[in-house]
């Protein structure tokens, strides 16, 4: 094992070295499905919700991280759940928002040797070995996406819901880049992917770029009270789910 693979004690992190042994491909598969399994268990009553990507760097007086509180604040007011990665920053700050202000509030934490560690403000939290596990919960049980500022893990959590609903692969939820200023780069990089024809113009509808929080919630709250009528779950238990 390569010494840059001993991030944390006690796991292997060599699933993407090539093929191991069958036994060894095995137990990786039925690690995996127990996190799928776990997942599904924990956040199988949370309801409807709204994800909030973005950076775990913030702190509380950061600018940045009022933002992600007054949005937490908002999708509560909306009577939705905010799901974040359960981390500090703008997810924690996310978390505060809803926890404060009577709405339910749900973490998908990710193992890391470092930065990553759940926050107090959740009512409910999951941790996962594996990013491609976590990204899918994270996906999964929203209705739309918000990505306030954030590093290479927002930006592969915003490239790839965007794709998969540039792909038809997810409803076509909606997706706020909020931050103008911080993605103006980003926004005029993808501008010229439509001009050279590596995307179509259409796909730059499918992301709200804006500054303004009563934009972004009106945003959503439009697409969803449009398209959906929320009714209560069935209370079925197939895998012990955790009420």
């Amino acid at each position: 094992m390569k010494g840059s693979e001993r991030l944390i004690p006690g796991k292997e992190q060599v699933y993407l070295e090539g093929p191991k042994s069958r036994g060894y491909e095995l137990a990786f598969a039925f690690r995996v499905f127990r996190q799928f399994i776990k997942g599904f268990r924990t956040l199988h009553f949370v309801g409807p919700c709204i994800t909030v990507f973005g950076s775990a760097r913030f702190k509380e007086d950061h600018p940045y991280y009022q933002q992600a509180v007054e949005c937490g604040k908002r999708i509560a007011q909306m009577g939705l759940t905010t799901m974040t990665g359960g981390g500090p920053g703008i997810m924690e700050a996310a978390n505060r928002g809803a926890f404060e202000n009577g709405g339910l509030s749900v973490g998908c934490n990710i193992q890391l040797p470092f930065e990553q560690h759940v926050n107090p403000y959740v009512h409910k939290s999951v941790t996962f070995e594996h990013f491609f596990v976590r990204k899918v919960l994270l996906i999964k049980y929203s209705y739309a996406f918000i990505i306030l500022p954030g590093g290479f893990g927002t930006m592969d959590e915003f490239f790839e819901t965007l794709t998969l609903v540039q792909t038809k692969t997810l409803t076509q939820f909606p997706i706020v880049l909020f931050g103008k200023e911080y993605y103006r780069e980003l926004v005029e990089a993808m501008n010229d992917m439509a001009v050279r024809g590596t995307i179509s113009k259409e796909d730059m509808n499918l992301v709200l770029v804006t500054d303004d929080m009563d934009e972004a919630i009106n945003h959503i709250k439009q697409y969803i009270t449009t398209n959906y009528k929320i009714r209560p779950r069935r209370k079925l238990w197939w895998l012990f789910e955790k009420r």
